[in-house]
């Protein structure tokens, strides 16, 4: 599937997919990735709206969002360590001043990024969790598909990814058919994830007769 694609059953169907990438990936890297994406996507947007009038994630919070963020990814855990060792009262201030300041992205993103071992990408996470229809996750498999580079972290590159994420979104959203930012998001990396786990299924008989019959001869 790429990026420009247009077939909205197919985005639908990625997208779909996206539990079983889930659990897959959870057996593979044998963690709890499962109960970890229960709780970003279902669990902690409820948490962080119904703390009204001023929203924030608690440091416990945060890490349970890095935890998640990791392992769906790549593990790097000198983050987690400094996620998990911040002050809950800084915590606090800076996603409360993040979450006030949207739909500034540039400026709520700033805001989180004070914060020790908080760069663009999970800072992109948090504003993900409270407001999925403006921005979306920064995962390298959304950013290699819809910008064509995954090594490149920066707030420029994630306006850049947002406005992209934002349009394809709207594109998408047709005849009772409703995509945010974030499920286009989360369609990318369930195509990319599934594709790199079962490379030998993107070999298809029906668009390239002669490649598969030449294939069979060999095995």
């Amino acid at each position: 599937m790429e990026f420009e694609c247009c077939d909205v059953s197919i985005w639908k169907e990625a997208l779909c997919g996206y539990a079983s990438q889930i659990k897959s990936l959870s057996v593979n890297k044998k963690s709890n990735l499962v109960s970890l994406d229960e709780f970003y996507c279902n669990q902690l947007p409820s948490i962080i709206h119904q703390r009204n009038p001023n929203p924030f994630i608690t440091t416990h919070e945060l890490s349970q969002l890095m935890q998640w963020k990791l392992t769906r990814g790549k593990w790097r855990p000198r983050l987690l360590d400094f996620v998990s060792a911040l002050d809950d009262t800084v915590v606090k201030t800076a996603s409360q001043k993040a979450f006030q300041s949207l739909p500034d992205i540039s400026k709520a993103i700033s805001e989180l990024t004070v914060l020790k071992g908080v760069g663009p990408a999970t800072a992109s996470a948090v504003l993900a969790a409270f407001a999925p229809e403006l921005a979306p996750f920064m995962s390298d498999e959304a950013m290699e598909a819809a910008l064509g580079n995954s090594k490149d972290y920066s707030l420029k590159q994630y306006l850049a990814f947002i406005d992209k994420l934002q349009t394809k979104a709207k594109d998408l959203s047709s005849e009772g058919v409703s995509f945010t930012p974030s499920d286009v998001e989360r369609a990318l990396w369930s195509y990319a994830v599934g594709k790199s786990s079962a490379p030998q299924l993107n070999q298809d008989p029906k668009t390239n007769p002669k490649k598969s019959s030449k294939r069979k001869r060999k095995n």
